[in-house]
């Protein structure tokens, strides 16, 4: 009766035993190409974020070259307000004294008529 019982258990058990063993090789060769698959995914976010700090020093550089360049401009531009400001002051301080150039010639005129009528009136 052990044999039986034995025996039994083999045909019932073996098989499923060997199906257990395929299914667990499978799911094992199925593990090792995910674990491939990951490592190939980690080096290419590796790769990426390699790339990505590669581009984000050449923003920076470029930012400090910019940064640069504006307030080298704005250097400039302030020179060249001042030149400006100190060049209209000029001109106004020539247009201020045409102005007054042209008053004084309009008194003149008017003193040399004055000085004309006191003559005739003076000869007459």
């Amino acid at each position: 009766m052990k044999e039986v019982v034995v025996s039994a258990l083999q045909e019932l058990i073996v098989p499923e035993l060997d199906w257990i063993k395929e299914e667990n090789g499978q799911i094992k060769a199925i593990l090792e190409l995910t674990n491939k698959r990951l490592d190939d995914i980690n080096l290419h976010l590796a790769d990426q974020s390699r790339r990505i700090d590669e581009t984000n020093k050449r923003i920076d550089n470029v930012r400090q070259d910019l940064t640069k360049r504006i307030d080298d401009v704005r250097k400039e531009l302030s020179r060249q307000d001042t030149e400006i400001n100190r060049r209209l002051d000029r001109l106004y301080e020539v247009i201020v004294r045409r102005d007054e150039h042209s008053r004084v010639e309009e008194r003149v005129a008017a003193l040399e008529r004055d000085v004309n009528e006191l003559k005739r009136k003076i000869a007459a």
